[in-house]
């Protein structure tokens, strides 16, 4: 198989500098083993004007067999071709790809010590290719590669006998692509399109092969229309590994929206060596902002009586709440490891639950804590847990009963609360929302918080009861719900509950106006 990569200079900036780039010289050719063959590079052109770098791959079709015991992974992608007679010494495949990352490491990487600001600066270059297996045809060529930059992406069939046109086309093209990218964008570009493109690894796809995806795919993947199919077809269609890469790549196109690193999203669960641990424990980590913390007390070993806790009391009270609602579908939006939903499950009424949130290793927790994977099917079908960010308008959460807001709002920058709003209340627009956050007037009463610090380290706010309120007839007018209050633990005269209630009813619809000013 065989590849071109070609640029053009100027006397200032000469075309041979991708010599530099490459890490291999223009004057002489290489020759490189790899585990299936050897590889050539050699340079047909090197001037000022115009070099041309080629990779010359030559494949053993027999050491192919050898290696993947003839088992279908390196053998013939189709039934009908021959363990030993088939196109993998020829098609630009997943061979290919590894045969860029062996011997252009280094550029793969975007690192030329010699010319770094070359390295970081796009080139005019021209990649040519001439047989891809492309399992979707020339149109899948384009999909793929016409979002990433490329001024002009040819992908040209080639018949399957040139001297017999009436045969048709083969499922091979030959692949031109120009533009002006970076080159290691470019290579990073082929290495996962051209083993999705052909859809036959040679090799076994181990969990690593998900770092390598997110690795080359930084910067394009996220936001690639054509996500799903890369990652799964990348990743030989192994479900549990498409997941994780897929929810990894939200992480990523949410940091990036936001301008924020992805660590500061999915920090809703600290890691711990034992995640089923994190689950039991859940209790006092939900919890972490009381300074008396009541689960401590309740698992105490003394005979005085076992208090409620105040996330049991809050659980409580939320499920009375969507009760007296009527409801019997319900989003809990920012669900974290799942206690709400573990609730909402006993209670038959409740016949549709689904859990939302940004943190894949929440939702991971919230797995377990629920036994997924060993419920019976029809308990299966009434949950759903489901990565999203709440400040994001989402179709999925539309048409439920309720939806709940637990200890949600407060871990949001002000700034994003308007987002949140119109996501939940504007877009998704069920008939009742429950809303609970602190009220920082009962923080005097925990004895042991410092006096001007809030109940946990990620908030960002904690509201008077003035405040809340006052948000939260703002926001019932602008989207046409009704809001009444409730308490939620021992409701002290003067500072009130330590977690304050709103439950918002939707009583009108909303108008453009509204809409356009919420937006």
């Amino acid at each position: 198989m065989f590849l071109t990569i070609s640029t053009t200079g100027t006397p200032e900036r000469p075309a041979t500098d991708l010599g530099f780039l490459l890490h291999k010289h223009p004057d002489r050719a290489q020759t490189f083993s790899t585990s299936h063959g050897t590889a050539h590079v050699l340079y047909p052109e090197a001037s000022t004007e115009r070099c041309t770098a080629a990779l010359l791959l030559e494949i053993d079709p027999v050491a192919l067999v050898r290696r993947s015991k003839g088992k279908g992974r390196g053998g013939a992608p189709d039934a009908a071709l021959a363990r030993y007679v088939n196109d993998r010494p020829y098609a630009a495949s997943s061979l290919l790809a590894v045969a860029l990352s062996t011997v252009f490491k280094s550029a793969l990487r975007g690192v030329c010590a010699a010319l770094p600001e070359r390295a970081a600066s796009p080139l005019p270059l021209r990649i040519e290719i001439p047989a891809v297996p492309a399992r979707g045809g020339a149109e899948l060529v384009r999909a793929l590669f016409g979002p990433l930059g490329w001024a002009s992406v040819g992908a040209e069939p080639v018949p399957l006998d040139e001297r017999f046109p009436q045969w048709g086309d083969s499922r091979y093209v030959q692949l031109v692509l120009e533009g002006e990218l970076r080159l290691a964008d470019a290579l990073r570009q082929l290495y996962i399109l051209l083993p999705v493109l052909d859809d036959a690894k040679h090799y076994w796809v181990a969990p690593d092969e998900a770092d390598k995806l997110l690795r080359a795919g930084e910067g394009w993947l996220a936001e690639h229309p054509e996500q799903k199919l890369i990652t799964s077809r990348y990743l030989a269609r192994r479900w549990g590994l498409t997941r994780r890469a897929m929810e990894r790549l939200e992480l990523v196109r949410l940091a990036e929206a936001d301008d924020i690193e992805v660590e500061a999203i999915d920090n809703a669960v600290e890691e711990t060596p034992d995640d089923t641990e994190s689950a039991e424990n859940a209790e006092n980590a939900e919890n972490a902002e009381n300074a008396e913390n009541a689960e401590g007390a309740e698992g105490a070993e003394d005979a005085r009586p076992k208090e409620v806790s105040l996330a049991s009391q809050r659980r409580e009270a939320i499920l009375t709440a969507l009760r007296d609602a009527g409801a019997s579908s319900v989003l809990d939006l920012g669900c974290g490891q799942g206690q709400l939903v573990q609730a909402l499950l006993k209670d038959a009424r409740f016949r549709r639950v689904v859990g939302v949130d940004v943190s894949v290793r929440a939702l991971t927790i919230a797995s377990r804590r629920l036994k997924l994977d060993r419920m019976s099917e029809r308990q299966a079908d009434r949950v759903t847990l489901t990565q999203g960010a709440l400040t994001y308008t989402d179709k999925r959460l539309k048409g439920y009963d309720a939806a709940v807001l637990s200890e949600v709002i407060e871990h949001l920058d002000l700034p994003r609360l308007p987002a949140l709003e119109y996501a939940v209340f504007g877009s998704a627009r069920p008939g009742t929302v429950v809303v609970t956050t602190p009220n920082v007037e009962y923080n005097v009463r925990w004895e042991t918080l410092p006096a001007g610090h809030v109940r946990h380290g990620d908030h960002r706010f904690e509201w008077t009861r003035a405040e809340f309120r006052g948000w939260a007839e703002k926001v019932g007018r602008r989207h046409g719900y009704e809001v009444t209050y409730r308490p939620v633990g021992p409701d002290d005269p003067e500072v009130g509950p330590p977690t304050q209630m709103a439950v918002f009813t939707l009583t009108g619809p909303l108008t453009a106006q509204k809409e356009e000013k919420a937006a």
